[in-house]
């Protein structure tokens, strides 16, 4: 089960980590919904290292705020790799960020489905100059709560290994 103080150590590492090495980083968050950089701004000097969060919960909202093209959520729907890719290669590209993290799912209890069932999350991870990864986890019995705490959890997991 996800802890909040394992995300708060997570998130104080992030912060010391990317301070010490002068690197800034950005955030798109559609299911989480702003908990990752509410989980960075919690730790003091965090004003340092986080260079802003876009909260993209809607399709448009991708699509205004990241430049997700829309064919593209068309074709693959909100919640697939090459949407969470380009979300995090979007946070990137309209920051001053080095690393962007990003993240989308079904959080639950509904709009799950056969090929994207409640708990499937999607994390895109850009680094400036670098390729642009993306990972699939699937948080099985979870409730929503629960679903976006190992989510939040997992992309600052994600976010520490690449600094």
């Amino acid at each position: 089960m996800t802890q909040p103080h394992r995300i708060r150590d997570l998130a104080r590492r992030i912060v010391d980590k990317a301070g010490a090495k002068g690197l800034l980083i950005a955030a798109a968050e559609s299911c989480t919904g702003g908990m990752i950089a509410s989980a960075i701004t919690d730790v003091p000097g965090a004003s340092a290292v986080l260079d802003r969060g876009f909260v993209t919960y809607s399709n448009e909202a991708k699509i205004q705020m990241l430049a997700i093209p829309p064919a593209l959520i068309a074709r693959h729907g909100a919640v697939s790799g090459p949407v969470a890719r380009a979300m995090a290669a979007g946070a990137l590209a309209r920051s001053r960020a080095d690393i962007a993290v990003a993240v989308t799912g079904v959080a639950g209890p509904s709009g799950g489905s056969a090929a994207k069932p409640v708990g499937l999350v999607w994390f895109g991870l850009a680094v400036k100059n670098g390729a642009v990864r993306v990972e699939r986890r699937m948080f099985m019995g979870g409730e929503r709560t629960l679903v976006r705490l190992r989510a939040t959890q997992t992309a600052l997991q994600l976010v520490l290994n690449g600094l």
